[in-house]
């Protein structure tokens, strides 16, 4: 049984992860100082799972959904194949510039299609095939997200949702009755699980990761 406090674990935990490229620093220190909501951003130790998983898989065209600052976007994109293409989804045209910046560092440029609007009304104008999906945009939707891109996800790709433990408010014996988002989560988390077309494990990193394979 672990007694240990999770922050303690947590700390021990990046301190034994292979380090990401110092541009992700950068990124972190500047959304915390300067953007909304920082929380938003995906913290280290998720990061480099994003990156682990990518590399592992190598994909030639990534989806993701809900850009923020491009910390997460850089971390999938490493592992992309040479010719691969990052498509990476948000609505909030105030972050653009900052965003294409940091990719213009990064040297990635050319590989990334940013796109500015809602996800919904994007998405199904992409004729890609996707190897790796990654859902990080607004709670409502998730379960539209995932009905728009699974058919979209080549069979043995990954679909990753994060957030999906909603601080807590998922479990049945949270203090109080779940909200509007904790009830999205809860019923999107239901749903994938029970879902014969992919199979899933719910990682307890930072707020969820839900990594699921379509068979």
């Amino acid at each position: 049984m672990i007694d240990q406090p999770y922050a303690t674990l947590q700390a021990y935990a990046e301190q034994h992860t292979t380090a990401g490229q110092p541009l992700l620093a950068t990124i972190y220190q500047e959304t915390h100082a300067s953007v909304p909501m920082p929380r938003m951003l995906s913290g280290y130790l998720q990061g480099r799972v994003l990156a682990m998983l990518s590399r592992m898989l190598q994909p030639r065209n990534i989806l993701e959904l809900g850009t923020y600052t491009g910390y997460s976007a850089l971390c999938l994109a490493e592992g992309l194949q040479k010719d691969g293409v990052l498509h990476t989804i948000d609505n909030n045209a105030a972050l653009e510039r900052r965003v294409r910046d940091y990719f213009s560092q990064a040297g990635i440029q050319h590989q990334i299609k940013y796109h500015i609007g809602q996800a919904l009304d994007i998405i199904p104008q992409l004729s890609e095939t996707f190897d790796l999906v990654f859902i990080d945009a607004d709670k409502k939707n998730y379960l539209r997200y995932y009905h728009l891109v699974l058919d979209r996800v080549r069979p043995g790709g990954i679909i990753l949702a994060d957030n999906v433990l909603m601080r807590g408010k998922v479990l049945p014996q949270a203090s109080q009755p779940p909200d509007r988002q904790a009830q999205a989560m809860i019923d999107f988390n239901t749903q994938v699980h029970q879902d014969p077309r992919t199979e899933n494990v719910l990682l307890p990193i930072r707020d969820g990761l839900m990594v699921l394979r379509k068979k």
